[in-house]
């Protein structure tokens, strides 16, 4: 008797399991078609595109001549690349470029606050500062081309009529075209670092404002104990991806200025896309993409080193 329990009991055991095997299996299969697209995309698209330009860097080739005339010549391109000024000069552009996030960081969190806790009629600003991110980059260029005219523009034409004879000749000018295309990139970013500010205003528990005025804490207190700590990881990821597009910046200068006059807009990528679509120097060019990807992985390493001090989950 004791036999026939123990095979009655394992059967319906083993059944469920053998069920659950099946469908687990099936779920499996079921989730690689889901991801299946998207994995070969981003295989196709961007892995195998980083590995190329790693083994591109190393190599002189001119793709119009095809795969063959591939030459190996080692490090070559990169130190022809760090005597080359015009590349130092795209670096130091770079450098100077990243200004732009923390001054459109500060603008966004100070209108967010403001329209978050003091200002009527909220949704009309918060679509007002978000359209010129989402207008294409080709009309605000153009639009602020014409803004900056030298001699007919209303922004000269405006200081001109306040006393200043000489005013600035911007796009035009070495030593104004650079902050000209910063104060563009300002003038785009703040919309979107503005209202993701005021999801994170929104997201403080009220609490500890309400704590704080009981204290008789002022508004700067309150802004420099509970705001800011707490609109922290909001700042964190807003500037990892604000450097991260200052490093990415293209359009504004292929429609504005083309890296000049006398390259004092070129930028890294823009120099990247000259040697290897202009010029046809595509091992150079692979060695710039390398350097830029070392460049902005050395930044994010360092935020995100530095984020334990300052950012708060």
């Amino acid at each position: 008797m004791q036999t026939i329990k123990t095979a009655t009991g394992a059967k319906p055991a083993a059944a469920p399991k053998r069920r659950g095997s099946r469908l687990q299996t099936k779920e499996t299969i079921a989730g690689f078609l889901f991801i299946g697209p998207m994995l070969i995309g981003v295989t196709v698209l961007t892995l195998i595109p980083i590995i190329a330009i790693f083994f591109l860097s190393l190599a002189d080739w001119n793709f119009v001549t095809g795969i063959q005339h591939i030459k190996f010549i080692g490090f070559d391109n990169f130190e022809r690349l760090f005597q080359d000024d015009k590349f130092l000069k795209s670096m130091r552009n770079n450098a100077t470029f990243l200004l732009a996030v923390p001054i459109y960081l500060a603008i966004s969190m100070f209108l967010a606050i403001m329209i978050d806790k003091y200002v009527y009629m909220k949704s009309f600003f918060k679509v007002a500062y978000f359209m010129p991110y989402i207008s294409s980059i080709v009309a605000v260029a153009i639009v602020w081309q014409v803004l900056f005219h030298p001699s007919a523009g209303p922004v000269n034409q405006a200081l001109m009529s306040l006393g200043i004879e000489n005013p600035p000749k911007w796009i035009a000018d070495p030593k104004y075209a650079l902050p000209s295309l910063m104060m563009i990139a300002i003038w785009t970013a703040i919309g979107f670092n503005m209202i993701v500010y005021i999801a994170g205003l929104q997201s403080i528990p009220k609490d500890l404002y309400e704590a704080a005025e009981i204290d008789g804490a002022g508004t700067w207190v309150k802004f420099k104990s509970i705001t800011f700590p707490q609109l922290s990881s909001t700042t964190f990821f807003l500037l990892i991806t604000g450097i991260i597009s200052t490093f990415k910046v293209f359009d504004l200068i292929a429609v504005m200025t083309k890296g000049g006059p006398l390259n004092s807009t070129n930028m890294i990528v823009w120099n990247l896309y000259e040697s290897a679509f202009v010029n046809l120097k595509i091992g150079p060019a692979s060695a710039m993409s390398v350097v830029l990807f070392f460049c902005v992985l050395a930044i994010t390493l360092l935020q995100w080193v530095g984020q334990k001090k300052w950012v708060n989950y």
